[in-house]
């Protein structure tokens, strides 16, 4: 939708600049924060912010903990009596030919079965009072993220922000879940065993708790690297998905400038990083599977080794059979599943915490610079109307007109924690002007013109429209004397006409008459059935949707007009009438351009090339500047 400054403060952080910068050989912008204000690649979770958030969570739902923790000391009492009775039997029923006795422990065995249960019932029925609070909070924290990137000049729309209150919540839900049963049924049932063990001889203690500490020891202080590689991974992931997206976007401008080898290169580290990222995970599920086996595992075989050594301290056989019973149905199965929901699930729910608990956002640190624009030495004396920062008199004009814009010193970006893609920039934009701007995909032509249209504020310099500081002018003012045209032009259900109006409500007949004509849109009419008949916008195409927009720009008062490639998808012709035309209304008009006949109609061209602005004539940047040169070779070979 066209913008004409109706908020006067308003700050507008373009995705479209920063998304491919890197594709036309720029550094990689994967390692930057990304627009949901994720954390860079490799920043390691904060441990200590998510450890005092969970404290506080649990400690608000004590009640729901209790319980839980009620239910959960069942299935200790449960665990014991499996093993115990199952001893009993052999050593005071069969072994004795009790076979009566022998029968009725194994009855109390199975009733400690059958009381299973009801025991897995009742927590479940307690589960749901810790994870769906926990979801909804995560949601509410990821709407106040949304809202407030919004309500401080954050991005207009956030894709990763559905991400966030959809797929990225119900996974921290159902790990969260799975991470307690897991933790609660190892936490009770060990007890249980442990209990059962001591009370058929103590000796048991001395060769299963040593292997079982052990593993569990190990596992623990591996639990954070395994989380820091699922994050590294993660964002490797991530990381190769903006570098796909970015490369396809700008792949026109990488072939243009011929940097294919350079855009293969940053794709081929992205992609061996993630490489090594699942590398690095594969090696920790390694660890993990030794940590099972140690605690697991190795009980049993110490059992078995130990088992004669039992039998002569005067264990009793159905004692050693108890045993058994505890570390293969109880503390194996517990162990296993406690390590390989933490190694997984654990380890993702602690990485997408991270993400989703994050501060809100304020002031970021100004983050490491990479190579910004700046005017390059050779063209300072050619700019029409150019003055360096501090000159006492300002801005030249020519033929006495004030000029339409100014930037002074200007430094920007498209994000707050981006770098700054425009740097100490000054521009000299006189009325009457038609200015081409041309460059690689991603290296500020878009934030050039947001900053031109008041959208953007720049962190640094001064913007001036008709040569007074845009701060002193009232926003209404402002509003009237700048239009930036984007790609894609919002049009309403309504009548051509008020379409046509919709940035000058008041223009008369004749005038928008004189638009039609001018931008030869009485075909579009004609098709729609008038000026005045109601349209669809699902009915038209994207030129047409274009056409519109211009036509809006030139039926406006507004004194310098801003096209962001606004003409991209009008055939060359059609181009050219919107572009003549737009030149003959009064004012200045700077066009981001879509093809070289743009530059060629132009009075002046800006070539911005990621470290300097070359600012000249078509001829005299054929002369001295070389990615002009490649950009039109390579623009007449696209037309032959």
């Amino acid at each position: 939708m066209e913008s004409t400054d109706a908020a006067p403060d308003a700050k507008v952080h373009p995705a479209a600049d920063g998304a491919s910068s890197d594709a036309a050989g720029q550094p990689d912008a994967s390692a930057q924060p990304d627009a949901a204000g994720q954390p860079v690649a490799g920043d390691p979770p904060s441990t200590r912010r998510l450890t005092r958030s969970a404290t506080r969570f649990l400690a608000r739902r004590r009640g729901a903990v209790v319980r839980l923790g009620a239910w959960s000391a069942a299935e200790s009492v449960q665990t014991f009596l499996g093993g115990y009775c199952v001893a009993r039997s052999l050593d005071d029923g069969f072994l004795r030919g009790q076979t009566a006795a022998g029968l009725l422990w194994l009855v109390c065995a199975a009733a400690a079965v059958l009381l299973g249960g009801p025991v897995i019932r009742g927590v479940f029925a307690q589960l749901p009072h810790l994870t769906e609070p926990l979801r909804d909070a995560l949601v509410r924290r990821s709407v106040a993220h949304a809202l407030h990137r919004a309500a401080t000049g954050g991005p207009a729309g956030d894709p990763a922000a559905v991400s966030r209150l959809t797929s990225q919540t119900e996974i921290a839900r159902d790990s969260f879940a799975g991470l307690v049963l897991a933790a609660r049924s190892f936490v009770f049932v060990a007890a249980g065993a442990v209990a059962g063990l001591v009370a058929l001889a103590p000796q048991f203690l001395l060769v299963v708790l040593p292997p079982l500490v052990l593993g569990i020891v190990l596992f623990t202080a591996s639990l954070l690297p395994m989380a820091r590689a699922q994050h590294r991974y993660l964002d490797a992931d991530e990381a190769v998905g903006r570098r796909a997206q970015a490369t396809r976007a700008a792949l026109r401008d990488t072939v243009a400038c011929g940097a294919q080898e350079q855009t293969a290169e940053a794709n081929r580290r992205a992609v061996e990083e993630a490489a090594a990222a699942q590398r690095a995970m594969a090696r920790w599920a390694a660890v993990r599977t030794l940590c099972v086996a140690t605690a697991g595992q190795a009980p049993v075989l110490l059992l078995l080794a130990a088992t004669p050594w039992l039998l002569r301290e005067g264990v009793g056989a159905g004692a050693v059979v108890g045993a058994f019973t505890y570390v293969l149905q109880a503390l194996l199965p517990a162990v296993h599943t406690l390590m390989t929901v933490l190694g997984t699930a654990g380890a993702r729910l602690f990485v997408i915490l991270d993400r989703l608990t994050q501060p809100l956002p304020g002031q970021p640190p100004a983050p490491a610079q990479r190579a910004a624009l700046r005017p390059a030495p050779d063209d300072l004396g050619t700019r029409p109307g150019h003055t360096t920062p501090g000159t006492p008199d300002g801005p030249a004009t020519r033929a006495g007109r004030a000029p339409a814009l100014e930037l002074l010193g200007v430094r920007a970006a498209w994000h707050p924690a981006a770098p700054a893609v425009l740097d100490d920039l000054d521009l000299t934009v006189e009325e009457g002007l038609h200015l081409a701007v041309v460059g690689p995909s991603g290296i500020g032509k878009s934030t050039l013109l947001h900053v031109a249209a008041g959208l953007l504020t720049p962190r640094q310099g001064e913007v001036r429209l008709l040569g007074r500081p845009v701060a002193d002018r009232h926003p209404h003012h402002r509003a009237a004397l700048r239009v930036l045209v984007p790609q894609e032009p919002y049009v309403f259900t309504g009548t051509l006409r008020d379409n046509l109006r919709y940035l000058r409500p008041d223009a008369s007949r004749p005038d928008v008459d004189a638009t039609v004509a001018a931008l030869g849109i009485g075909p579009l009419a004609d098709r729609l059935g008038g000026l005045d008949r109601e349209l669809d916008p699902q009915t038209l195409s994207l030129g047409e949707r274009q056409l519109i927009g211009v036509a809006r720009a030139h039926l406006s008062t507004a004194r310098l007009l801003l096209l962001d490639e606004a003409t991209c998808h009008l055939d060359p012709a059609a181009e050219a009438v919107a572009e003549r035309a737009l030149r003959e209304r009064p004012g200045a008009l700077v066009v981001v351009a879509h093809r070289l006949s743009s530059a060629l109609r132009a009075d002046r061209v800006l070539v911005l090339d990621g470290t300097r602005a070359h600012f000249g004539t078509h001829t005299e940047l054929l002369a001295r500047c070389a990615l002009y040169r490649d950009l039109v070779g390579h623009w007449n070979d696209a037309r032959t």
